[in-house]
């Protein structure tokens, strides 16, 4: 690995597009004595990519910030809650889980028409690809077994002892979310695939049986969500907190690993040849040993579960793009294809467990 950010790693930042575009001057004249430097002016560019609450740069005289807003228009009330999002990163500073520091929350809509947070920009890393490149085999293994042992941290936190006690419903987390995304699926309406027909009936006969407990769950832990030392294998921040909830631990751990249990056209790495990356194995147990529990004998049930709530989401943004309202033109000719196959991965996995 060089000694300098990647150009395939760095986040990548663009002009601001008309539809992005709100107040900069009233937002430089409120951050103006609240944020270092925002009496001097700022240069603002947004984050290239898909964050659907909108994420922005801006370069001061004393640094740079992060600014993370909701979108504008009618929104669901439980949509794009940055105010959650800044609740979980205030929670978590101070604790060995890092997260970037937080300088305020604007509930005004009056400033950029908006909620909105300011935080730190963190140099570092950030890697889309499951495939790390051009980084050396040992550093890829050492980043994997760190973004491990940092989800430990997450799940070895009390949600009680940090001020998040009530920051979700404790207890039939896999239970409620079956029924939330078996109502999501009808609701679509597709030709029928009897895959998740099959998923539905199996998960709904294993979840009462699993363990159950709760601490606080990320919700949308991967990779992508990270920020890695500019040249150190390690994990700086953990982003993007907008599905974090008081939920089940594993459903975060399965997630992580669907990275060895899908195949490239269902964006897995099964079957591809990744020099240095760990086995799902070693990655559990590096997560299990910083979380203080024992390995988890349910795990294929929250990776057929993970499976399930993928495709079920993708179906739901399927069902838009029929109706014309998908964000990306392109939805209509990958989404259908991609609920089907995930949802088929799920039930191959299920007959084996």
């Amino acid at each position: 690995m060089t000694d300098a950010v990647s150009a395939a790693s760095a986040p990548a930042l663009v002009p601001m597009l008309p539809n992005h575009r709100f107040d900069e001057a009233a937002l430089t004249g409120y951050l103006a004595g609240r944020v270092p430097g925002a009496e001097s002016g700022c240069v603002i560019r947004r984050f290239q990519g898909g964050q659907s609450n909108p994420t922005f740069h801006l370069q001061t005289s004393a640094g740079g910030y992060v600014l993370r807003k909701k979108p504008g228009g009618m929104l669901l009330p439980s949509a794009h809650a940055v105010d959650r999002e800044f609740r979980v990163l205030s929670a978590l500073t101070g604790t060995d889980v890092p997260v970037p520091r937080l300088w305020l929350f604007c509930d005004d809509p009056g400033v950029i028409g908006t909620p909105f947070y300011i935080m730190d920009y963190l140099p570092g890393r950030i890697y889309s690809d499951r495939r790390m490149p051009d980084v050396d085999p040992a550093h890829r293994r050492a980043a994997f077994l760190d973004m491990a042992r940092v989800l430990g941290r997450l799940h070895r936190l009390k949600p009680d002892v940090v001020g998040l006690g009530d920051f979700g419903r404790a207890g039939n987390y896999v239970g409620r979310q079956i029924d939330r995304w078996t109502k999501q699926y009808r609701a679509a309406n597709l030709e029928p695939e009897p895959a998740m027909d099959n998923l539905i009936a199996w998960l709904s006969d294993r979840a009462p049986k699993l363990a159950d407990e709760t601490t606080i769950v990320h919700g949308d832990y991967r990779l992508g969500n990270l920020i890695f030392h500019p040249i150190e294998p390690e994990v700086r921040a953990v982003l993007d907190w907008e599905l974090s909830t008081l939920g089940h631990p594993l459903a975060d751990l399965a997630y992580c690993c669907l990275a060895w249990r899908t195949r490239p056209e269902e964006e897995g790495l099964l079957g591809v040849d990744v020099p240095g990356l760990p086995s799902e194995a070693e990655f559990v147990t590096a997560y299990s040993a910083t979380a203080g529990r024992p390995m988890p004998a349910d795990l294929d049930v929250f990776v057929v579960f993970s499976l399930f709530r993928w495709a079920a989401i993708v179906a739901g943004i399927y069902r838009r793009a029929l109706d014309g309202n998908a964000s990306d033109a392109n939805a209509v000719n990958v989404a259908g294809g991609k609920f089907r196959r995930l949802a088929r991965r799920g039930w191959e996995i299920a007959q084996g467990c």
